[in-house]
């Protein structure tokens, strides 16, 4: 996770008083919420009874279904630190790497177009939510334009996160980036599952933007990208009508499964079809 800017730091400090929590715990939700664009989190951390969710404005799972004291524990410092990374820088920009002088920084980065420096992501993509690396492999996330990039070895690929909310990064050691795998609300799955988005500047013939590319086939692939082609949306809440009736199919989806209880569902349901 990124290096936190002080008034961030503070912040942290002072929910972990407030909801007696240890700072990791806190720091995990604030991973976890900026991870899900500041409307949804899924993270683990002991402290909070092992994995669960949450969303803005809807229900928080915990591990203990049934503890409502630790369901508060959870929807409170998430979102307090929602409204947080939407107010205010939260993560503190990286130092530059350090360079011999009169050497191109970045490398081959920049003769694809990519911003040499700090960012060695392709510039159109903005901020990230969270980056971070091992080795030789590096990621950067970006949750508002569904993309994920990777590098390895100074080649650097971005691919389209679908409906995946990533939530966590792994990587077996001494593995490059085709060891790296994420976590989201369907699981865990690697970069190969994901549709590749061919690296391109920002300013494309026609204005057009990047097309992505099927990633290579395979059973395994197929089967971890198969969740997430059930649904396309982006996790910002729902306003229009389309965006809507989406939303509340998901929501099935969850209770079909187990991970919502059919109250939840009714309730949710209602809340959301109060917008139309």
């Amino acid at each position: 996770m990124q290096q936190l800017t002080p008034a961030a730091q503070q912040a942290v400090q002072n929910l972990a008083q407030r909801y007696g929590v240890s700072t990791d715990a806190v720091t995990t939700l604030l991973a976890a919420v900026a991870a899900g664009g500041g409307s949804m989190a899924q993270f683990y951390h002991p402290e909070l009874g092992g994995g669960g969710q949450w969303m803005r404005g809807g229900t928080t799972m915990v591990g203990d279904m049934f503890n409502s004291r630790l369901q508060s524990t959870v929807s409170g410092p998430c979102t307090e630190l929602s409204s947080l990374l939407g107010s205010e820088p939260v993560f503190a920009a990286p130092p530059p790497p350090p360079h011999s002088a009169g050497s191109s920084v970045g490398g081959n980065l920049a003769s694809n177009g990519f911003l040499s420096g700090n960012a060695w992501w392709p510039p159109e993509l903005g901020s990230p939510s969270s980056s971070g690396g091992q080795n030789d492999a590096r990621y950067a996330y970006f949750p508002q334009q569904r993309r994920l990039a990777v590098s390895q070895n100074g080649q650097v690929c971005v691919y389209d996160t679908l409906d995946h909310q990533i939530g966590g990064v792994q990587q077996q050691q001494g593995g490059g980036a085709g060891s790296l795998s994420f976590s989201s609300q369907y699981g865990t799955f690697g970069v190969e599952s994901l549709p590749r988005v061919n690296p391109a500047p920002a300013s494309s013939p026609g204005g057009q933007p990047p097309r992505a590319e099927p990633a290579p086939s395979s059973p395994a692939a197929e089967a971890a990208a198969a969740p997430a082609s059930a649904s396309l949306s982006p996790p910002s809440p729902p306003s229009s009508s389309h965006d809507i009736i989406g939303a509340i199919e998901r929501l099935g989806q969850l209770r079909d499964k187990g991970i919502v209880t059919e109250e939840e569902f009714k309730a949710k349901k209602a809340e959301l079809l109060a917008r139309l």
